[in-house]
């Protein structure tokens, strides 16, 4: 039987157009540019943002082996690269798209000059002068465009590499773009390759040098990885696959009174606490998704909600496993087997609930002498109907109150149930969703006259009227919220520390 068939080649034009359109940011173009370099073995990349009103242009530049004019050619070429085909294990590609969708999502010309043992060759893909003629075919052009050669005179100094050159960039310098506008991209784009790149990046294995208009870019490690106040990070859970062998690491990051303002900013991430919690995906220890939950949850799925803005993990998978993924051509997105789906859930479970815990209290810490659980000031009970928030009478600044307070009791009672149907709960909530932090509690920002005066009121108490002795007054103190904070201050009530 014969099958009739026809040729339907797509119209260079309208396809090139339409690929600008697949979402790339510059700065997730960019980072698959580099993806290239190190593919490429490089050792330092240099991206450079120069700024010449339209006529703006961004260069960037490797050492990598280069490429010859064939190898050039085929890089040039759109889906050279079959994405089936087994790839190295450490190839960051997959669909031999990305150096011409990204590069064309942000410019219309586009040239690559690359030297390999002592050959350069150079090819260019030129929107504007396919456009002009409307039956132009597929055509790259060779060589530089009139007045580009003086840009890639740079890779004359390399024994080999690539020289990427974005030029006409049509949908970066825009009506009204500024010269403020390019710097600011330039910081956004670092910030982005920093968290992309953060594990190619850092000593003393760093596999790659990035560098800015010169200024080397520092790695951001999304995981706090050795800080002393992390409460907690889970061994690494192996599971091997169809596709190969999936590693999960969870984290839960220290809690904001934890850290200083310096080290709470700069960990928050690109997108903030809140956006940056969920899973942190790698391949070949390039992060391919940052943050977000991948669709899963029990009843539905879950969203970034600032009670876990402090749960991230870690989930390294095999370039063998992209189709199971779901990787999309920019690098950007992933869908989890369904296979993996329950593992997952359960891993993301636990670190939710951890991670919680710790920003709810603080990560309920513990005193430094015999683990003895801090009496808490609040607590939760759970009724049919929801949740109530009680203060609690056996806390001992409660309870000293209570005990002594003759018939003012009844009163003082009626006082505390008011400070609890009262409790601004919606209010607390709103701020700390607008403000993207919790409320000061627990004395955080108050000079130590202000604690030492609550302290020497509750100590003097339970010394004078309690009868209990300074080494029992003390213990309790530090088991006692918010005050197993301030252990100095403790030990210095009543003079010398018992």
């Amino acid at each position: 039987m014969n099958v009739k068939t026809r040729k339907a080649p797509p119209r260079a034009m309208a396809m090139l157009e339409s690929l600008r359109g697949l979402g790339y940011s510059t700065a997730t173009a960019l980072a698959d540019i580099v993806d290239n370099s190190i593919s490429a073995g490089a050792n330092e990349v240099h991206i450079d943002f120069q700024w010449d009103g339209l006529d703006s242009r961004v260069l960037i530049l490797d050492d990598g082996r280069g490429m010859s004019d064939p190898e050039l050619e085929g890089a040039m070429r759109l889906g050279d690269r079959n994405p089936l085909a087994v790839r190295e294990a450490n190839d960051l590609g997959r669909f031999g798209m990305g150096l011409k969708t990204a590069s064309l999502s942000q410019s219309r010309r586009l040239t690559v000059v690359s030297k390999k043992d002592g050959e350069r060759s150079c090819l260019r893909w030129d929107l504007d002068e396919l456009a002009a003629d409307p039956h132009s075919d597929w055509l790259l052009f060779e060589g530089p465009a009139k007045g580009s050669q003086r840009h890639l005179a740079r890779l004359d100094e390399k024994a080999s590499g690539t020289l990427v050159l974005w030029e006409k960039l049509d949908r970066i310098v825009t009506t009204g773009y500024s010269v403020d506008d390019f710097l600011a991209l330039t910081v956004a784009v670092e910030t982005h390759l920093a968290m992309v790149f953060h594990r190619l990046l850092q000593a003393p294995k760093a596999r790659i040098k990035l560098l800015i208009n010169n200024r080397p870019v520092e790695p951001w490690d999304p995981f706090m990885s050795g800080h002393s106040a992390k409460p907690w990070t889970s061994p690494p859970a192996p599971l091997r696959t169809g596709s190969g062998l999936v590693v999960a690491q969870c984290h839960v990051l220290p809690h904001q009174d934890k850290l200083t303002k310096d080290e709470f900013k700069g960990n928050e991430g690109p997108a903030g606490w809140t956006a940056q919690q969920g899973f942190y995906v790698y391949r070949n220890e390039r992060l391919l998704v940052a943050g977000g939950w991948l669709g899963l949850g029990n009843s539905k799925a879950w969203n970034r909600e600032e009670a876990h803005r402090l749960a991230r993990i870690q989930l390294d998978i095999p370039n063998t496993a992209d189709a199971d993924w779901k990787i999309d051509v920019r690098k950007s997105t992933a869908r989890p087997p369904v296979a993996l789906r329950s593992w997952l859930t359960r891993l993301a479970e636990d670190t939710r609930e951890r991670a919680r815990r710790v920003f709810a209290y603080r990560g309920t810490p513990m005193p430094a002498q015999r683990n003895t659980p801090i009496e808490q000031a609040w607590r939760v009970d759970r009724v049919k109907d929801g949740i109530r928030y009680r203060i609690e009478p056996t806390h001992p600044a409660v309870a000293a109150v209570l005990s002594g307070a003759g018939e003012l009791a009844p009163l003082i009672k009626a006082m505390l149930r008011v400070i609890e149907e009262s409790v601004p709960v919606q209010r607390i909530w709103l701020d700390t969703a607008e403000n993207k932090g919790t409320p000061k509690t627990g004395f955080s920002g108050e000079p130590p006259e202000a604690v030492s005066t609550v302290l020497n009121t509750l100590f003097a108490d339970m010394i004078g009227r309690r009868g209990m002795s300074t080494e029992v007054a003390k213990r309790t103190l530090l088991s006692t919220e918010p005050f197993q904070n301030y252990p100095s201050l403790i030990a210095g009530l009543g003079g010398p520390a018992a």
